[in-house]
């Protein structure tokens, strides 16, 4: 494990797999989650000589946990961080639900020099639903926008329930060990502003590869969000992975694994 100091001295832990002199890619996890939910990634990765970067952002992990100032905004701040202080150019970012929205945040504030593709795990860059965009988190619109997240993560009926994953649901287990149940006020401010942001307009500006992975049967947005988003990139593409969740990545990492290394360039 390997550390940085944030400008305003926030501690960033992450860890470093594989070839130094490989392609850098730099994993990202979604809410809560810590960068040990890539653990089905980092070694397929490093394995085909890339130089794998696992981060946990501020709260998450075993970096520092502010109990304030915890905004999309500065998780953007915090990715900066990691891709200066690291000096790392034809970056593969990939970030997984709140960590692929991230991406777009930090694309919002800065520009996209170091990165060479963009990968977003089953994320829509919209969670409101309107009447120009339904691929958002179901029962989310302008009726409850200020109160439908004010206590955690409402359950939605769909998707697979948990405990008819099966393998899928022991992959979870696995990779999310040790995640407190309990959500903070810190960490439901991040969630309420993760779910009011509106990223369509970064995508759209934005000149680098993208490729949007869908869980098919996501408990979260309808997959439809994959194909709506790439269309709205200049260079955009999108997958569905069948028989997958939110978790797209834990629930089905040899299709994931597989896809991704096809969209990094790897044989």
């Amino acid at each position: 494990m390997s550390s940085l100091i944030c400008d305003d001295g926030v501690r960033i832990d992450f860890t470093c797999t594989g070839d130094p002199a490989g392609r850098p890619v730099v994993l990202l996890a979604g809410f809560r989650a810590p960068a040990t939910s890539w653990l089905y990634q980092i070694g397929p990765l490093a394995e085909e000589g890339l130089n794998v970067h696992a981060v946990d952002l501020r709260g998450h992990g075993t970096s520092d946990r502010p109990t304030s100032g915890l905004t999309m905004e500065r998780r953007g701040q915090d990715v900066a961080a990691v891709l200066e202080q690291l000096d790392l150019h034809d970056v593969l970012i990939v970030g997984g639900s709140m960590g692929g929205n991230t991406i777009w945040s930090y694309l919002s504030q800065f520009d996209a020099e170091r990165l060479g593709g963009i990968v977003t795990v089953d994320q829509t860059p919209k969670m409101l639903n309107t009447a120009d965009w339904a691929h958002g988190y179901y029962g989310y619109d302008e009726s409850n926008a200020d109160t439908y997240f004010a206590e955690g993560i409402p359950p939605t009926g769909h998707g697979t329930p948990v405990m008819k994953r099966g393998r899928r649901l022991l992959r979870l287990l696995k990779a999310m060990k040790g995640v407190d149940r309990k959500i903070s006020r810190g960490e439901l401010a991040l969630l309420n502003d993760h779910a009011k942001a509106d990223w369509r307009p970064v995508i759209e500006g934005c000149d680098v590869p993208v490729l949007f992975i869908a869980g098919a049967e996501s408990e979260h947005w309808p997959c439809s969000h994959a194909a709506a988003s790439a269309a709205l990139a200049p260079i955009g593409s999108s997958t569905v992975i069948p028989d997958d969740g939110h978790a797209a990545n834990i629930e089905q990492p040899e299709a994931f694994n597989q896809i991704l290394l096809e969209f990094a360039g790897s044989p």
